[in-house]
């Protein structure tokens, strides 16, 4: 199916072709206009990424990383989250309007300001655990255990891993402390990722100035005298702000729309305040608490709930929209589904 692929949003009136050289996942890149921003886009068959595996999802991602870090070389952007399709060139200008609001405060907040992520890793682990080997208390532990008339049992080895691994936790916890502390002075924010594997101490990312590169990097390189080897550090960026700033879209089908107003009792309008009220009533009415022994009560009280996030959802895309505090579930629009942007943080 035939669909516009959206990279990210830039703030100018733009009607531009970009060369999209070496990005061979996608036809060529270019830019929808409304107003005063601009969707980056590529025309694109529809992809499912759930279903696809890692290492192809991974080679998406990537290019889909290189057109918006290409793009900030002009632009500030942005980032859409991967997978971000609208229909036609309409839907775009439809999510343009949507998010638009929402967007010019965005670009307000990341005006010149860039992503640097940051990761340190043991340099050699096996040496960093036998120095922690080394420590006072898993000696007392060794030779308490090696007292004994058949030395060191499996329990007794387990014991000794185990004190070996909540003494490296501790460090590292220590690392990533002093680390992040060092680099926050000089950064406006930052977001913590998951740590990968049993060598990685730290992984971050900080929002800083542009203004302000250099002496970040000057930070990071006297961590890197501090640590004296026993750490590596690696750092990438300038980068658009994906882990503070990153957008997407949300498509609820007015089907689902219908079904949530009808399970809440409600008419073709109503405002945020109505919807929050509806919900409370029949919350009360169908909680599992006050229906003990009822094996429909649970499921009633789920549905309620659903329906009620759908609704307020609803309310945010006509919002949104412009349409005012009420909103309107009149059978009339029942054909379309609400288009919702929203950013992941």
């Amino acid at each position: 199916m035939e669909a516009k692929y959206i990279f990210g949003i830039i703030e100018a009136l733009e009607d531009k072709i970009f060369n999209s050289c070496g990005m061979s996942c996608y036809e060529e890149v270019y830019t929808i206009p409304f107003q005063d921003i601009s969707a980056v886009v590529s025309d694109s068959q529809f992809i499912n990424y759930t279903i696809l595996p890692k290492d192809e999802v991974a080679r998406y991602l990537l290019t889909h990383q290189q057109v918006i870090e290409k793009t900030m070389d002009s632009y500030t952007v942005i980032p859409m989250r991967l997978g971000t399709y609208a229909f036609n060139t309409g839907e775009v200008e439809e999510i343009l309007l949507r998010g638009y609001a929402l967007f010019k405060d965005i670009f307000r907040k990341i005006d010149n300001k860039i992503e640097m992520d940051v990761v340190a890793t043991w340099n050699d682990l096996n040496s960093t655990i036998k120095e922690v080997s080394e420590a006072k208390e898993i000696k007392s532990l060794k030779e308490k255990l090696m007292s004994g008339p058949e030395g060191v049992s499996v329990e007794g080895q387990i014991k000794i891993g185990s004190l070996i691994k909540n003494i490296l936790d501790k460090k590292r916890e220590r690392c990533s402390f002093e680390i992040e502390a060092a680099l926050k002075g000089c950064s406006l924010d930052f977001r913590k990722h998951d740590l990968m594997d049993d060598r990685m101490i730290f992984n971050s990312a900080f929002l800083i100035d542009k203004d302000r590169k250099a002496e970040f990097e000057k930070e990071l390189d006297g961590l890197d005298e501090l640590y004296a080897g026993k750490i590596n550090f690696r750092c990438v960026g300038p980068l658009p702000p994906y882990s503070f700033y990153t957008a997407e879209v949300k498509k609820i089908p007015f089907n689902d729309i219908e079904w949530a107003k009808g399970k809440l009792s409600l008419n073709d309008m109503a405002t945020r305040d109505e919807i929050i009220k509806a919900y409370r009533g029949k919350a009360k009415l169908y909680h599992p608490d006050k229906n003990l022994g009822s094996p429909d009560a649970e499921r009633q009280f789920n549905e309620i709930f659903r329906a009620y996030k759908i609704l307020l959802e609803y309310c945010l895309s006509a919002e949104q929209a412009g349409q005012g505090e009420a909103c309107s579930f009149n059978e009339k629009w029942i054909s379309q589904d609400a288009v919702i942007v929203q950013v992941r943080k």
